[in-house]
């Protein structure tokens, strides 16, 4: 071979060109050709120098094109694992993988207490054919990870090819398979969603699939916002406050249990932004445990549940007579007996046997007032204003569990006298607080939300006058001070609401022993109507023992709860006017005694 033929040597030198590559490859291929033609030149000198026999030159000549090479080779290298850790496409696992990461963002309260994230957990592959003992490698894997399904595994096992036997696995019990060092037996990552709370707020919360989306609960209400915000690598914040949430769990958990009841539901919100500062649901479950589809605990009664509620709804009827004017305080109602409407007597739980006025109608909680202050309005007025209270729609929130109520057919006289104590018509929580709030705040309806800060494109519009709900605000204080509400009365915090208790329908009769009992509530009940005040809504499911009323199972909850929370929102307390400092009832004001409906 002739020292000059340099093709024979494995060199061919480039050809010259002017094409711009401005793409990494470019870069690198501009480079491979630059170094290329100067390893040529340098051998090119090579071989001149021993055709003049400068046989001294050789070594050098050696040396300086072993390292060139080196150069060139860690130049490549260190330029390509800099494009790979810097440029290469957000949200790629690797050089070489498809598989996008996962870029949903935190769920956060208010107060940016964590609620859920992402952890990495691992999806277990098998590949029979390269596993050499199947029953060692079946049994090695269902010892080191029991929840494997062995039906599933067995499946795999037996097959010609590669299939994901469980999914899930946490860091440890991968670490826990992989230590067994069986072959056919691989790892790939999964961005799961979990939740460090476990069962708190799980109704709320709802979750999310593997595959990143949310498809319950605020992970589906707000899926756009979440993933956007993990995009930039931010939380995501929602109107719960977890410390209120902690509070009202517990509660509803204390009273569902004393009273063994089947359900409970316990909701506080803001009346003035629509915000929900805490909304639970009993019994709950664990989201980051599997449940049996069709558990009972999955169920968020605040949001698809419907009751008729009882004597809470009596609230909207004194409502809609006081805005209409056709009643005042001082009316009189008659219920000295009962209040006959064709073969229909509507009594009280507890008769008076005395005409009343409108006051006493509500403080009494007559089925008999109420009634007869709807049939003189008329279904035209009732309809109207149970319109207005959202009471004949689904409650307008972000949660698309947020079910529609069932309504009346018709509106005749036997059906607004059962409207006006809350039976004839099946509602959900989530309405019944949305309509107590529109009472509370000056008489406007604002929709319930899950946005902190309150919802900026709500639709709001008006329910009544400032007047009358500064005069329900006051109805409702005195319910508690004097009425049948007492057992809600939290020292200081000037707590208003009214009782609500209903019997279910069973084999369609209504039946005494599967009751409902709710309390709706209000704090603080004084100041003018545009004040800062908060609603708490406690609804105890078929209490199992006797009394079953709602001023019984649920008012004390809500007082608990109310004396609770006030100094997370910042709630002064006063001397009340019918209570000492001590919240005992002063002698001259026990007029009344409660009975609990």
């Amino acid at each position: 071979m002739s020292v000059h033929d340099h093709r024979d040597m494995g060199w061919t030198r480039p050809a010259p060109g002017n094409v711009k590559v401005p793409s990494f490859e470019g870069v690198l291929a501009a480079i491979g050709n630059r170094v290329a033609a100067m390893v040529w030149d340098v051998e090119n000198a090579y071989g001149r120098a021993r055709s003049h026999d400068r046989a001294q030159d050789d070594p050098r000549f050696r040396i300086f094109l072993v390292m060139a090479v080196f150069s060139l080779v860690f130049l490549v290298l260190t330029l390509g694992a800099g494009h790979a850790a810097l440029l290469a496409d957000k949200g790629r696992v690797g050089a070489g993988s498809s598989r996008p990461m996962l870029t949903r963002g935190d769920l956060v309260d208010r107060n940016g207490m964590l609620m859920a994230t992402n952890i990495t957990h691992y999806g277990l592959y098998i590949d029979p054919r390269e596993v050499w003992d199947r029953d060692l490698a079946r049994a090695q894997l269902l010892e080191a990870l029991p929840r494997i399904p062995a039906r599933k595994l067995d499946r795999v096992l037996d097959g010609e090819r590669r299939l994901i036997v469980a999914s899930g696995l946490t860091p440890h019990e991968r670490m826990a398979v992989h230590r067994l060092a069986l072959g056919g037996v691989t790892f790939e990552p999964e961005d799961r969603r979990v939740y460090p709370l476990g069962a708190s707020a799980s109704h709320l919360l709802g979750r999310a699939d593997t595959g990143g989306q949310g498809v319950s609960g605020a992970e589906l209400a707000f899926n756009d916002q979440i993933k956007a915000a993990g995009a930039v690598g931010e939380n995501y914040a929602i109107s719960i406050d977890m410390r209120i949430q902690g509070v009202v769990e517990n509660e509803l958990a204390a009273a569902a249990i004393e009273h063994k009841a089947k359900g409970g539901i316990a909701v506080v919100a803001d009346v003035q932004t629509g915000e929900i500062l805490a909304m639970a649901s009993w019994p709950t479950y664990d989201p980051n445990r599997p449940v049996a589809q069709g558990d009972n605990a999955t169920l968020n009664r605040v949001t698809s549940a419907h009751y008729e509620m009882g004597s809470i709804f009596k609230s909207f009827t004194v409502a809609a007579g006081l805005d209409t004017g056709r009643a005042d305080m001082n009316t009189l109602f008659d219920a000295s007996q009962a209040f006959q409407i064709g073969k229909r007597r509507i009594t009280d739980f507890h008769a008076k046997n005395k005409v009343m006025t409108l006051e006493e109608v509500f403080l009494n909680s007559s089925n008999i007032g109420t009634s007869r202050l709807a049939v003189e309005m008329g279904p035209d007025v009732m309809r109207d204003y149970f319109k207005r209270l959202g009471l004949l729609d689904a409650a307008p929130i972000e949660l698309r569990e947020s079910n529609r109520p069932t309504v009346p057919r018709k509106w005749d006289d036997s059906t607004l006298a059962s409207l006006s104590f809350g039976y004839g018509i099946m509602a959900t929580p989530l309405q019944a607080v949305a309509a107590y709030n529109a009472l509370s705040n000056g008489g406007t309806y604002v929709p319930l939300t899950l946005r902190r800060g309150g919802n900026p494109n709500a639709k709001t519009h008006r329910v009544v006058s400032p007047e009358t709900s500064a005069t329900m605000l006051e109805l409702m204080r005195r319910n508690v001070s004097r009425g049948s509400g007492g057992r809600a009365n939290a020292p200081g915090l000037r707590v208003g609401g009214k009782t609500g208790s209903a019997n279910k329908l069973v084999n369609g009769r209504y039946d005494p022993t599967v009751a409902v009992g709710s309390f709706a509530a209000v704090f603080p009940t004084d100041g003018p109507v545009t004040a800062k005040r908060y609603s708490v809504f406690v609804l105890i499911d078929e209490p199992g023992q006797y009394p079953r009323t709602g001023g019984f199972v649920a008012a004390p909850a809500v007082g608990r709860i109310a004396d609770r929370i006030a100094e997370f929102l910042g709630v002064e307390r006063k001397a009340d006017r019918w209570f000492t400092a001590t919240g005992e009832r002063i002698p001259e004001f026990q007029d009344v005694e409660g009975d609990g409906r």
